[in-house]
């Protein structure tokens, strides 16, 4: 595709109002650090929906545009195209004659591509796009995930399949390769599943007679179907991911715990691989890292425009503490990696010690946190401190010692990034002072404390006006953002094969920001309760995360059932 049509797209969709022109100045500044065409970022970054994307592709590229909403493959076509290409090349078949077979792609097929289907399957081959989602959806419906390697499994093995567990021999004297190369194929293809869906966590769950697949999208577990011929072929896709992540494989009575670097379409990830034993064997969870999620500007974090100010200020900042809060898979490590970025010059010198060291950043200096040898974030800070840093990034504050430490950095002449947990951005200066911390220095030394939380966002696919919004909470928004409840919008996803029937897709992060002004330092030394700093906090114009997600509402990429879901906890605790 050439470079004028990839432009072509973005233009398009922003003379549409799909998207806006600050999106389009995103999307070139990405293509400015990645190889990838235009409309795969915007399906990436979530800006447009499926539908929008590849019709507008369709458009320019003068081809058919297909819904194939309730679609199901008929036999006679199943039976003259192999499900290896299916598989192999991501289309559905959609139309067949003794000449012409049509198929339908989620993206622009190769000239070569379409030039092998024409040999493989000796017709003429036309094509139309759909949405991906609709091809992954027709794809798992028709033959579930890891159906192509239970046929060839069966091929090659008959019966061994229905009365005994396959054993993978990863030995290199190894006889049965093609056994071995098909389960490669099917730990690849669960791999590119999740990977495709924006997966964070894969888990493998044994049972007696079944396997249980799921995917964490978007922060909720997803199971995914498998074929029930799976089950005699889990201890080899155990045993490949083992491999693959330099564990011993003869070992199943202990936890363990590797990682996979891999790629796929030019970008980059990397795999933490955690095996623990079951009563019906080793269960394995598959933590997805995404390299270039990990080094986000500020301004593709989903931050406000007045925060953003704020925080790229904070990250200038000479010296001092900057805290960010919030649960496991919140979203901290990223905020923390666009904090880095942004810092990362030639005039300061930048060290980190973490658990783990998620990603390499080159012109920072990386520890990786050891526990096991004694090599704490204490220990570690304390010789980071002797390497002349300007810049520092704590993973977690744990105890005393190490907040102790980061103060007293903070405080000499040193930036410290780190996170901790607290329910909210006030609620860490307790949580330090209970840690030990003098709040005399602490007043000194904290610049800012974040909260976040990661929510998912309306579907675009599927948006309309929320039917029935909840009396209680519309009331709470309108006295949150000065309006009457009639200029309120509230929005919700009715559902489609986008999102999965989910109503919504991707996530997007949510932040609350308390600067610690004078007024606010003299609180802490003062070591007012937190109900008090709050007051304080609120006459200094700092908003709670919940009044600060009311405007992702009104802006129509919030959901007020999400907005409950991520923050009734922090309400309940400021109550």
């Amino acid at each position: 595709m050439g470079s004028s049509k990839i432009n072509d797209i973005g233009d398009i969709l922003k003379a549409r109002e799909v998207i806006t022109e600050d999106q389009l100045q995103m999307i070139r500044g990405h293509q400015a650090k990645r190889a990838i065409a235009t409309h795969r970022l915007i399906l990436d970054l979530n800006l447009a929906s499926e539908k929008d994307t590849l019709e507008t592709l369709a458009s320019i590229h003068s081809v058919d545009f297909k819904d194939l909403s309730g679609f199901s493959i008929p036999a006679s076509i199943r039976e003259a195209v192999p499900i290896k290409l299916i598989f192999h090349y991501r289309f559905i078949p959609i139309s067949l004659t003794p000449e012409v077979i049509t198929v339908a792609y989620g993206d622009l097929p190769s000239g070569l591509e379409l030039a092998n289907l024409r040999l493989l399957l000796k017709r003429e081959v036309r094509f139309a796009l759909t949405t991906p989602s609709q091809i992954d959806a027709i794809i798992k419906s028709e033959f579930g995930l890891g159906a192509e390697t239970v046929d060839k499994l069966r091929e090659s093995k008959g019966d061994l399949l229905s009365d005994q567990e396959l054993v993978f021999d990863l030995s290199h004297e190894s006889s049965d390769k093609a056994v071995d190369g098909t389960i490669s194929e099917l730990v690849d293809q669960i791999l590119e599943e999740a990977l495709r869906l924006r997966t964070t966590d894969i888990h493998f769950e044994p049972y007696p007679n079944t396997i249980k697949l799921r995917y964490r999208i978007d922060g909720i577990l997803q199971t995914i179907p498998v074929p029930g011929e799976l089950r005699p072929l889990y201890s080899a896709i155990v045993s490949r991911l083992k491999v693959m992540a330099e564990l011993d494989i003869s070992d199943r009575r202990f936890p363990q715990d590797g990682r996979v670097s891999m790629k796929t379409d030019g970008e980059a990830y990397d795999l933490r691989v955690s095996v623990i034993p079951t009563k019906h064997g080793e269960a394995l969870c598959l933590r997805i890292l995404g390299r270039q999620s990990l080094l986000l500007v500020p301004s593709e974090l989903g931050m406000f425009p007045h925060q953003e100010r704020l925080f790229d200020q904070l990250i200038q900042l000479p010296q001092g503490l900057i805290l960010i809060s919030g649960p496991t898979g919140s979203g901290k490590t990223t905020t923390l990696y666009a904090a880095l970025a942004q810092a990362n010059d030639d005039q300061r010198k930048i060290i980190t010690i973490e658990d783990p060291v998620e990603y390499q950043i080159d012109g920072i200096a990386q520890m990786q946190a050891r526990e096991d040898i004694g090599l704490t974030f204490s220990k570690g800070l304390r010789s980071i401190l002797r390497h002349d840093p300007d810049v520092v990034l704590v993973g977690e504050i744990r105890d005393s010692d190490t907040a102790e430490i980061a103060i007293r950095a903070a405080q000499t002449g040193h930036l410290v990034l780190s996170t901790i947990h607290a329910n909210d951005s006030l609620a860490a200066v307790p949580r330090l002072v209970n840690m030990g911390v003098d709040s005399t220095i602490l007043s000194a030394s904290l610049n800012c404390s974040i909260a976040q939380r990661l929510a998912r966002q309306i579907c675009k696919g599927c948006t309309i006006s929320d039917p029935a919004p909840e009396h209680g909470l519309i009331q709470e928004m309108s006295e949150a953002l000065n309006k009457t409840a009639s200029e309120l919008r509230t929005e919700v996803g009715r559902g489609c094969v986008e999102c999965q029937e989910k109503g919504m897709k991707g996530r997007m992060a949510i932040y609350e920001f308390a600067a610690i002004n004078e007024s606010l330092a003299e609180a802490i030394n003062q070591q007012v309760g937190l109900i008090q700093l709050r007051k304080i906090a609120i006459e200094q114009g700092w908003k709670p995360l919940r009044q600060e997600a009311f405007q992702r509402v009104q802006d129509g990429t919030l959901s007020l059932a999400e907005l409950q879901r991520v923050t009734w906890r922090l309400d309940f605790a400021q109550n």
